[in-house]
Order: structure tokens, then sequence, then C-alpha cells
């Protein structure tokens, strides 16, 4: 009986794929990167045929480092970053334009033209989001708008709309499955998490063609089965969930008050909340969790644009380092940043502040100012990002956080942890298994195909590798947040001011 599970984990810079034992625990991993496109300021573009090419390869590496084949899989699971759209033609299964991620801005002025018509109250009601170029709507509509003769194709129904999900399920299927889970269509500012559907009454405000859009079936279940990649033909793909979803998962987050923190591209903080959404009022958002068994789950979730993506812009942009590993000793060789704060708004700012002109800005600089205190200023940016939207989820959670399960690849960097732990002033738990992204969608595929009964099998598996206890008072911490938070506001409208 095949015990094996296959997680696809489609990431910004990366696809990546890592086999599972039925005890959670990693076997083999295989990792690409792909090219990243700016073909503007503020645009953020990939090749679509490039993510699935990736995706491809690292799934067929992943099976001979394993030595194993696909008649040893029980299933396949699928995570993926979220909100970057991509739109293609259903006859041929090539894309029209390129990928927008989601860190793309292009749809700024859009959103504020359409902040006009769209009440904030009532899109956040239907939605638990707000209206900000980081999510699909607007993507699709520059979409249709700027490619010649896809408004039109669409209406038809020409064309087929899809977060990477869908993509990949679409090619690996060989074009037989359209459709995506509840965790990425709450992505798109098109989708009424009280009702579990797409919401007619937001397709028309945006003005987007429902032909366009893929089915929304469970996180856990079915999604067909591979018949395009002869080293995986005939594994069914029975786990699909947005990264961030996959991760909490993963995580073991199944009740509420117990929140994670993924260090990807971005940063992502999420609090399960139960079946009941928890509406923010500190700009926050409220989004499904992976629901299991028909039962709704929710968590209020808070978005940084730039974490890992600024160590890969300290190594690539300024080559202060050569690889990401570098960037802690480097920064542990001062003792401290030497009074520079480091702003990271390349993309604008995400939660709580919600500021999409918002630059880039370093301050603080003297002629004493080294790459070792930029590479420090940077690392703590990240942790006082994260603390800002900490702040944000406490004011509106009903539970007090007590302790904080980390994850991504930032995460293996101590001097970032502990640093996190200080600001946060609870403990910060990583766990021995880091890739909780993939190990997440690979619980919910070996759930649906029965390696584990239940949820509560799968909390055996998670296990700590090192806890981070604050060491710095609570007044220093206090004075560093007033600085940081002086730096942001400096930070704050930028591009509106660029003229």
């Amino acid at each position: 009986m095949p015990r094996y599970l296959l997680a696809l984990d489609q990431g910004t810079t990366s696809s990546r794929a890592i086999v599972f034992d039925e005890s959670g625990a990693p076997v083999a991993t295989a990792q690409r990167e792909f090219p990243q496109h700016f073909p503007q300021p503020g645009w953020v573009e990939h090749d679509p045929l490039d993510i699935w090419q990736t995706q491809r390869d690292t799934a067929a590496e992943a099976l001979r480092s394993a030595k194993i084949s696909a008649r040893d899989l029980a299933a396949l699971g699928l995570t993926n970053q979220r909100e970057t759209t991509v739109v293609w033609d259903r006859a041929t299964g090539q894309p029209i334009y390129n990928a927008i991620v989601w860190q793309d801005r292009r749809t700024a002025d859009a959103c504020a033209a359409l902040a006009k018509d769209i009440p904030a109250d009532w899109l956040r009601a239907r939605t638990g989001l707000r209206l900000d170029p980081y999510f699909s709507a607007t993507k699709i509509v520059w979409l249709l708008d700027h490619v010649p003769g896809a408004r039109a194709r669409a209406e038809r129904g020409e064309l087929a709309f899809g977060t990477v999900d869908a993509w990949l399920l679409w090619q690996l299927t060989g074009g037989r499955v359209h459709a995506t889970d509840p965790t990425n269509a709450a992505r798109t500012l098109l989708f009424n998490i009280h009702s579990g559907q797409w919401d007619d009454d937001l397709l028309a405000r945006f003005r987007i063609p429902r032909a366009l859009l893929p089915e929304v079936r469970p996180s856990s279940g079915s999604f067909g089965e591979v018949s395009a990649v002869d080293e995986l033909r005939g594994v069914p793909i029975l786990g699909v969930a947005g990264d961030q979803q996959a991760a909490l998962f993963g995580q073991a987050c199944f009740q509420p008050g117990q929140a994670k923190i993924t260090y990807g591209t971005g940063c992502f903080m999420l609090l399960q909340t139960g079946d009941q959404p928890a509406e923010s009022r500190h700009g926050l958002l409220t989004t499904p969790a992976c629901a299991l068994a028909g039962r709704a789950q929710f968590a209020l979730e808070g978005s940084v644009f730039i974490g890992g993506a600024l160590i890969q812009w300290l190594r690539d942009s300024l080559q202060f380092i050569k690889n990401a590993a570098e960037v802690e000793p480097l920064a542990a060789s001062v003792p401290d940043t030497g009074g520079v704060y480091f702003v990271p708004a390349f993309a604008g700012l995400g939660a709580p502040h919600w500021d999409a002109y918002a630059r880039g800005s370093v301050f603080g600089l003297t002629r004493g100012t080294t790459k070792a205190h930029l590479a420090r200023a940077a690392l703590e940016a990240i942790a006082f990002q994260n603390n800002d939207v900490l702040e944000a989820m406490q004011a509106d959670a009903a539970h007090p956080l007590r302790e904080l399960r980390v994850d991504g690849g930032a995460s293996a960097n101590a001097l970032l942890m502990q640093f996190q732990a200080d600001l946060l002033g609870v403990p910060v738990e990583r766990p021995r298994v880091s890739e909780t992204t993939a190990l997440g969608a690979a619980f919910l595929a070996g759930l649906a195909a029965k390696i584990w009964p239940d949820a509560s099998a799968l909390a055996t598996h998670w296990q700590v590798d090192r806890v981070f206890t604050p060491q710095r008072s609570r007044d220093e911490m206090a004075a560093r947040v007033r600085r940081w938070r002086e730096a942001v506001k400096r930070s704050a409208g930028w591009e509106t001011n660029s003229a």
C-alpha cells in the first residue's frame, strides 16, 4: 500500500517538491528558482510556463531522489503563492500574458478610483478583505482591458482565470480540471467567505465574467489525477491550499488562539479563530483556514509584503552577501544597528498600514554606518513589521497570544528569531520540520487518502526544534518600536509626492 505523499510548493521565487513519509518526515526535496520580471517600477511578473516547468521538473527530481515512483505515492498535495493572477486560453492551455504577481502595484490607481464606488465596509463584510492591488480582482481587470481582445474572449468563455493552484491543476490534469479551493478563492475579492461561493454582486462591481472562474472544491478532497507528467501519471491530487493557510495547517494550529508566522518572500501571520470569522478593526484580513469535513474554519491574517525578499535584495542588488545564510554572521558582527532603521516598503506597506504609495527608506545613516549595520537593520525590519501585525492582531483577537510558531526559510536565522521574541514578548517556537507549508499540503492530501484518520492525529507529528524566549526588557523594546514607527511614518505616501 503506497504510504508516501508528494507536496508541490509553488512559491514566489522558486518551485519545490517534497516527498513525505507517513510520519510527516521529509524524505527528499528538490527546488528550482525561476526568473522575476520587473517591466516597470512597481510591476512584478512571472512567466506562467516557467512556473509550470520548474514545478514539473522538481516533482520528477524529488521522486528520483527518494528512489520511489508514482505507484509509491498515496496522493499529491499542492500549495502555492496566493493572489498571483494567470489568464490562459482554454483551447491551447497557453497564457495570454505573464502572471501578475501578488507584489505587483500597477492597479493602485484603479483601486483608488474603485474605492469611490465600492464601500469598504460592504466589501469587507463579504470578502474579509480590503480593496488593494495585492488581491486578484483588479489584476484580472487589467488583463482583460490591456490584452487585445481578452475581454470579448472571456465573455465568450474562451479564457480561464486562476491563481497559481488552478493554473497548475489545469496543467497537471491536461486541462481536465479547472478548480481551486476556498483559501485561494478568498484572495481574489470575488468570493463570499460566508456563503463559500463566487459572489455575483462582486463580479458585477469588478466587471468580471463568471465564465472565467474555476470551480471551488474543499481543500482536502479530489482535484482529479495527474495525466500530463509521465513520472506522476495516475497519482490522485487530494489536497490544495494557499501557502499561508497550508502553513497554519502544517503547524498544527487547529485551535482558536494558535498562531504562526511564515518567513518567506513576504511574512504572513495567521491566527486561528475557529468556525466563526472574526472581523478586524485594526487593518487585518479575515480569511478562510483549511476546512475539513465540511466545517468552515477562519483566521485573522496580517501580510508583510517584503520579508525574505529583503535578504534577496541585499544579495542580488547590493551584493552584500553571496547567499542568504551569510546575512546572519554579517549582522552579528556588530552589536546593534548603530541607530539605522530600514523600512522595506519596496511594494508599499501591507497590514496594518495598507499604504500602496509607501516606498523603501533607510534612516539614521552616518559615516560610521557599514554594510553590517545595514544587514542587521534589515533583519530587524522584518521583525518590526511582524510586531506591527501582532499588535493589531492582539487588539482584534479574543484570546491573548501566549506563543508563536514560526516556519519558512528565514526562521533558520537565530539572530532574527531571538529579536522577534524580544519584540513580541512571547516565546517563539521553531519546529523540527521547518517546511510546514509543504507539510500542510501533504497533511491535507494524506487525510483525504486515509493516511491519517483525523486532524488530531496530525498534531502528534508536530515537534519543536528550538524555543526562543524574550531576553530584553519591555521598556527597551518599546523605545525601539517608537523609533521604528517614526521611520514608517516618514516613508508613508512617498510615491504620491514624487513629482
